[in-house]
């Protein structure tokens, strides 16, 4: 396939650009492989630059000899186009369409985008598990790391290296893979320095109705608990929910085969529920017109608060059983890919403190999000706006950036990057130049040679030049666990994204930019003082 087949008409003469809070520019249109550009006329600025793949939705009106086209982006922007002459608008909205739904991982803008000032495979090696498994084998020898996936052979969504019990070989856990679905068989998340309790992952076990049992399985567990008392079994689905799972094939670990775990059931809603949520919210946000009374109510019946909320407490619980139960977590749902990690990476947020820095924040998502497994580009294909109604699309990925945006808003001390490292996060999840959330997961990233043919959007974060913009200046370490409150009045709506088009930011910015001029001062001349112990520590206990 080229990219010129699908390009019906490149360039349009006069075209009237119109965003919400900005003034309407007039300009040359024109459209290329990947990005949609306007430049002004007569100054002949660059007034626009998008990538095609952030489209969402492609809204057409014609009317006489003219038409309007109104472009719902991926990140909620909303552009309007207006176009003279009615066959250059339908071959403009027909070229846009075609563009912003090509499939192809190869042909995507990663694949072509070459920035100077960096190199291929630069920053694709910081961040692997190697890393993460040698702070483990500082801290306890229980753990090793294992090439049982090295082929993929084991589990397609898991990495070639994985942290398994160091009592427990190979063979065991390649047979224990079986019994779970997608082969997701348990593996190390985190280690609990203070108490030496794990938290684990994996997808549901593969019981069916006749309550099949692996001994493998039973083994790899057992071997976890060996010496460290009880474990749980965090499951996100309902309790009901896993009991008809077992009618497909799935289920839950029985407890008579799982001697020292019991089984907890916090069901954590995806998919298509998650999706309209968002996409309802998406919807109130960008209606200029609703009333203050209509707006609380719209609020409340697009339940994306009610699933922050779900969120957080299932993070604490788990957190809760490490920190102050003493014992050891698996959370799995039924593949393992969506609320399970989104429960494993909010619990690592709220207990390690290394977790919240700039680096130990991207090398969480790195292992707990794109090594881990989920399926980006089925995840995040379509946003709020898009008229295709797909099967796979949901915001799981958004709904821990929106997490952790309330963490930060809670302790704004702790965390030592800001809102604008989320908000960057989202944008190249949905529309990337950069090849770090391509494909489902390591072995399709691998076919494609994606670390070999893009760049790494943590090369680019790097840079002096622009880690900088993603620091919070009032950071400062924190050493103890952070536990959030998740009564109804401290969730709140994440206005930095959900109005980021819609509310003029101008003065945030420049609120924002004193505010790292003062520190910035401050500092020169004298370290701010630590925190004293416990200020942003358990001020809200979950209960």
């Amino acid at each position: 396939m080229e990219f010129s087949e699908l390009i019906k008409t490149a360039t349009v003469e006069d075209v009237l650009l119109s965003r919400q809070g900005l003034p309407a520019v007039r300009g040359t249109l024109c459209i290329t492989s990947h990005h949609l550009l306007l430049s002004s006329c007569p100054r002949g600025e660059l007034e626009l630059w998008l990538l095609i793949r952030n489209v969402d939705a492609v809204e057409k009106r014609v009317c006489g000899s003219s038409g309007t086209i109104t472009l719902r982006c991926k990140d909620l922007q909303v552009l309007q186009l207006e176009i003279p002459g009615m066959e250059q608008c339908l071959n403009i909205a027909s070229s846009i369409e075609a563009l912003s739904s090509v499939d192809s991982v190869m042909m995507m803008y990663p694949f072509f985008y070459r920035p100077p000032s960096l190199q291929l495979q630069q920053g694709w090696h910081l961040r692997v598990p190697e890393c993460h498994f040698q702070r483990v084998a500082s801290q306890t020898s229980r753990w090793r790391l294992s090439t049982v996936n090295g082929d993929f052979s084991a589990c397609p969504s898991y990495p070639p290296a994985v942290v398994v019990p160091a009592a427990v070989p190979d063979d065991t856990v390649a047979r224990a893979a079986r019994f779970r679905q997608g082969g997701r068989f348990p593996v190390l998340s985190y280690f609990h320095p203070k108490n030496g309790t794990a938290l684990l992952r994996s997808s549901q076990p593969l019981t069916g109705p006749n309550r099949r049992r692996s001994r493998e399985d039973e083994q790899l567990l057992g071997a976890i608990l060996a010496g460290a008392g009880l474990g749980f079994v965090l499951d996100t689905r309902s309790a009901q929910a896993a009991k008809q799972a077992r009618i497909s094939g799935g289920g839950t670990e029985h407890k008579s085969a799982y001697p020292g775990w019991r089984r907890l059931h916090r069901a954590l809603d995806r998919g298509r529920v998650l999706q309209d949520s968002f996409s309802r919210l998406a919807e109130l946000c960008a209606d200029p017109t609703v009333t203050m009374e209509r707006w609380l109510c719209r609020l409340d019946s697009s339940r994306w608060l009610s699933h922050v909320k779900a969120a957080l407490s299932t993070a604490c619980l788990a957190a809760q059983c490490l920190d102050r139960e003493g014992c050891t977590v698996l959370v799995h749902g039924a593949e393992g890919t969506d609320t399970t990690l989104l429960v494993t990476a909010l619990a690592q947020l709220i207990l390690d403190p290394a977790c919240r820095t700039l680096q130990g924040f991207q090398g969480l998502l790195e292992r707990e999000w794109i090594q881990a497994g989920h399926p980006f580009q089925l995840r995040c294909a379509r946003s709020a706006s898009s008229h295709a109604r797909g099967k796979q699309e949901a915001p799981v990925f958004l709904l821990f950036l929106d997490c952790v945006w309330q963490l930060s808003r809670q302790f704004p001390l702790s965390l030592e990057f800001g809102e604008q490292l989320l908000l960057t996060l989202f944008d190249n999840a949905y529309a990337s130049a950069y090849g770090t959330f391509l494909c489902n997961n390591e072995r399709e990233r691998s076919l494609c040679k994606v670390k070999e043919s893009t760049h790494s959007l943590w090369a680019w974060l790097e840079q002096p030049e622009e880690k900088h913009k993603y620091l919070n200046p009032l950071y400062s370490h924190n050493p103890l666990v952070i536990w959030p409150s998740v009564e109804p009045q401290s969730i709140q709506l994440w206005q930095g994204f959900f109005l980021r088009w819609i509310r003029p930011s101008q003065h945030l910015e420049e609120a924002w930019g004193q505010i790292q001029r003062l520190v910035h001062e401050k500092r020169q001349s004298q370290p701010l003082p630590e925190p004293p112990a416990g200020t942003e520590n358990g001020k809200f206990g979950t209960r």
